[in-house]
């Protein structure tokens, strides 16, 4: 029997340079005790990905109702292409607005997880923690990242602005909305809106670069989460969907202690 043939002194210098060059490695496998720990419940999980369904719809009807990207073709009375749009416009907004009612409820019903102590940086720990995160996600001192079950400080902060600019969003949104029927329900809640902002115009401006903020929020949010699956092993994405995730027992987690 032959002896397995060494491979040439070529083939292992292209092997090495492939190696030098690589932009990413394999993970190690996960090692050590585990237990289940159960973070989001249902209404929180249909919550997000209806909010997800509701913002696309939005964007996608945003820029068409600003700046009409297609149009059949005859004269506007025989069509009604932009009336649906707005139409839909309209209802996911309404949806996501339902979806948020759902979400302050359970900032006070939720577990400990998803109840407001959770959800906003208001502990002096979360704030150094914060910076921990930053550096963390920055590659600088990778080996000092908080470890949370739920959210970390800077998922905390990033989640309360996104619920600030969603406000300002439906604000301005259901103003413009209030214009086409002066007198209205809408028209006579949200016009101090319109005044406030100086004329309907800027109301305008503010509701389109805002939604640029959600446009370039979600890739940040998905890679994020995928990378917190892969290198971390933390079970992220698969939460949302199943609700829960296996943690390591050997881990001291910083906000165990959160009633």
């Amino acid at each position: 029997m032959s002896a397995p043939r060494r491979p040439t002194a070529p083939a292992v210098k292209a092997l090495e340079s492939r190696k030098r060059f690589a932009l990413s490695h394999k993970v190690a496998p996960p090692k050590g005790n585990y237990r289940w720990v159960y973070l989001w419940e249902w209404p929180i999980r249909t919550m997000h990905w209806i909010a997800v369904l509701c913002i696309v719809t939005l964007a996608t009807t945003g820029f068409y109702i600003g700046r009409p990207y297609f149009m059949t073709s005859g004269e506007a009375s025989s069509h009604y292409l932009m009336g649906w749009v707005r139409f839909i416009h309209f209802a996911a907004a309404g949806v996501l607005v339902a979806t948020a009612v759902i979400r302050f409820y359970w900032l006070f019903a939720g577990n400990q997880y998803e109840r407001w102590p959770a959800l906003f940086p208001v502990r002096p720990r979360d704030w150094v923690n914060l910076v921990k995160q930053i550096k963390f996600y920055l590659l600088i001192t990778p080996e000092e990242a908080p470890t949370y079950l739920g959210h970390n400080p800077l998922q905390q902060l990033s989640y309360t602005a996104m619920y600030g600019v969603a406000l300002v969003q439906v604000l301005t949104g259901f103003a413009m909305y209030g214009q086409s029927n002066p007198g209205g329900f809408f028209y006579a809640t949200t016009d101090w809106i319109v005044r406030l902002f100086g004329g309907i115009q800027p109301v305008h401006f503010v509701h389109h670069v805002l939604t640029w903020w959600f446009i370039i929020f979600v890739p940040f949010h998905l890679y994020l989460a995928i990378r917190a699956d892969h290198m971390e092993r933390t079970g992220t994405i698969s939460s949302i969907i199943s609700g829960g995730r296996f943690v390591n027992k050997d881990i001291d987690y910083v906000d165990s202690d959160i009633v």
